[in-house]
Formats: C-alpha cells, sequence, structure tokens
C-alpha cells in the first residue's frame, strides 16, 4: 500500500512540472531547469528496451537502464535490490531462465523528466518453457542523457 501510494505520488508529481526554478550556486542564485518531454510511445519502447538487454545474457547491460541511485524490487525474490552488485545478482539468475516479456495491459503517464509505465506483464521462459505473470511499474527520470529506471517494482500476480 506504502509503495502504490508513492507511485500515485510521483504521478502526481510528475503531471504538474514545468519550467521551475532550481538552487544552483551562490554566486549565481538560481537556474532554471527544462523538462525534457517523452511521448508515451517512446516510453512504451522503454520498456522494449530493458526486454531486449534481457536476451544479452551480460547482467551489465540491464543494470545499465537503471539510474545509479535506483531501487529494484525483482517479481522472483523478496530482497530489494539498491546497488548495481544487487541488481547485477539477481539479473544473472533471472537471465539464466531466458526471459521475455509481454505486455498485457498498461498504465503510461508522461511528465516533466519523469514517465511511468505500469501494469501488467507475462514472461515467458525460453529455457524451460514455463510463465509467469505479474504486476509492474517502470518509474523512469531524464538524466540529462538518456532515460533511467529509478524504480521497478515487478510481482506475480495473487490469484
Amino acid at each position: 500500500m506504502r509503495f502504490l501510494s508513492v507511485l500515485m505520488l510521483s504521478a502526481l508529481v510528475m503531471t504538474g512540472c514545468t519550467l521551475h526554478p532550481q538552487p544552483s550556486t551562490p554566486t549565481d542564485g538560481i537556474r532554471y531547469e527544462i523538462c525534457q518531454t517523452i511521448s508515451e510511445t517512446e516510453i512504451a519502447d522503454l520498456f522494449q528496451r530493458w526486454n531486449e538487454s534481457l536476451t544479452s545474457g551480460n547482467p551489465s547491460i540491464v543494470t545499465a537502464l537503471y539510474a545509479k541511485n535506483s531501487i529494484l524490487l525483482p517479481t522472483l525474490s523478496n530482497q530489494p535490490r539498491l546497488s548495481v552488485s544487487e541488481k547485477e545478482d539477481y539479473f544473472r539468475h533471472f537471465m539464466e531462465k531466458r526471459p521475455k516479456g509481454n505486455i498485457d495491459q498498461r498504465h503510461i503517464i508522461p511528465g516533466c523528466n519523469m514517465a511511468l509505465d505500469a501494469g501488467l506483464y507475462t514472461f515467458t521462459f525460453a529455457a524451460t518453457g514455463e510463465q509467469a505473470s505479474g504486476r509492474y511499474s517502470f518509474l523512469y527520470r531524464w538524466d540529462g542523457t538518456d532515460w533511467r529506471i529509478i524504480s521497478h517494482h515487478s510481482s506475480l500476480m495473487p490469484e
């Protein structure tokens, strides 16, 4: 419930973003942050980029899509993954199953330097033929050069 509250608050903050003053250095006072915009199609493409990185077999390629100060709440582990090494450890084992995700239902909210993609997805594991359906949310932030995942939550469906 707490995660959902944070997610909703993040979405509200994102949708109202415009040019706004940000503290800078003591000598020049104020700088203005310009919003990096992104379309719903481009947000959907960020998931595809992540999904395709799973086929690389290299956890470093996947974790490079996450911001340094990000959180991964993975589907198949009870441990929150905060560090790069923790995320790589999770993806190393997850990728052994050769997963491929498919979006079943999604809700996208573009914002100012942030974007939310949340919904339902199903993973098919080529190594075993098994499938797993889950809920997901990806919260992205523009880092000045690229869109990075700052929060990724994934959980199996409760039924």
